[in-house]
């Protein structure tokens, strides 16, 4: 007899084991966001630093009250607008939601993702799920159930196959705990689209965290490290003017992400979509192939940074803070 995969799935749950689900963004790895154990047992198999708090999904706005200590008008505006969807909200947590998942922080990011498959898990598990990324910590986030079984062991995380993710990047994060909505986390879903909402100007300051953050403290939000989403390969992203140049003088062929850019032999070309959703939806997927080439080096043709009014000015500013974090040498690894 068959199992089914959904059932198996809050089976493994519910035995404090952990579970990779399907969401619109990348594929997350799941556990149970009440139980301190499964929590930590994340971190674990993640390899993911204390101070990276989790975000924790929810199947809708009654479930999200119970992990937070408030809910204001500003939480209902924006998951009225952005629920289910890509779009993670930071405000106090709940004194039960264990201490690691905000990372020891007073805070607690929610969200609803917009996946049949995920709802269907959550609300049938019937509590919140954390949900970072289902692949080792700081590399290329996983955007279909290959990419994560690449990662773990079957005994490690029960993998739920949902297809390929269609959005491709993580959700904004946005801060409601602060003076001034302030987002956190750039994604699909803009400032000025928040801003709309709220009736508020909300602030995007798109700092990084090792010049803002001690790093001694919990991070106000996932995403905010120097060096995330990165290949194993050494990895750099150079304008359309020095590519050429840059390829001309390595020894040896690379694996090039190019948008217009001339690439010429022997070096590996691939093409990446012009329009910035397109291009964020292919973009973990491009970057884990390149990687599995083993090429010595992948070089990234600079994507626009967006023309402001423009409805996809923020998506590639999302997009070009995935990849200048992917690009960010390691410490044992010289600059690009």
């Amino acid at each position: 007899m068959s199992v089914d995969p959904l059932m198996a799935a809050i089976a493994r749950l519910r035995s404090g084991g952990l579970v990779a689900f399907p969401t619109e963004t990348v594929y997350g790895l799941g556990a149970d966001a009440l139980d301190e154990a499964c929590v930590q047992r994340v971190y674990s198999v993640k390899g993911r630093p204390a101070r990276n708090p989790l975000i924790v999904h929810v199947s809708e706005v009654a479930m999200a009250r119970t992990v937070t200590a408030s809910w204001p008008v500003a939480a209902d505006q924006l998951a009225a607008r952005f629920w289910p969807g890509p779009l993670s909200i930071v405000l106090p947590k709940a004194a039960h939601v264990p201490a690691s998942v905000t990372a020891n922080g007073p805070y607690v990011a929610v969200r609803c993702p917009d996946h049949p498959l995920a709802l269907q898990l959550i609300r049938r598990f019937g509590k919140p799920i954390v949900g970072p990324s289902a692949n080792a910590s700081g590399g290329v986030s996983p955007t279909t159930a290959r990419h994560v079984l690449d990662s773990f062991t079957p005994d490690q995380v029960l993998v739920l196959d949902g297809g390929p993710c269609e959005k491709g990047i993580e959700s904004t994060v946005i801060s409601l705990g602060t003076a001034v909505p302030t987002v956190l986390r750039p994604g699909l879903i803009s400032p000025d689209e928040l801003s709309e909402v709220l009736g508020v100007q909300v602030a995007c300051p798109l700092a990084d965290a090792a010049s803002v953050f001690d790093p001694s403290t919990s991070l106000p939000s996932p995403g905010l490290l120097s060096r995330h989403y990165a290949p194993a390969t050494t990895t750099v992203m150079l304008g359309a003017t020095k590519l050429g140049a840059a390829l001309a003088a390595l020894a040896s062929p690379a694996i090039v992400l190019a948008l217009h850019a001339h690439v010429p032999a022997p070096h590996i070309r691939v093409q990446m979509p012009d329009a910035a959703s397109d291009y964020a939806a292919a973009l973990y997927s491009s970057l884990r192939n390149a990687d599995a080439a083993r090429r010595g080096l992948i070089v990234i043709e600079s994507p626009p940074i967006g023309t402001p009014g423009r409805p996809d000015r923020w998506i590639w500013t999302a997009i070009n803070d995935r990849l200048g974090r992917a690009c960010c040498p390691c410490p044992s690894q010289p600059p690009g």
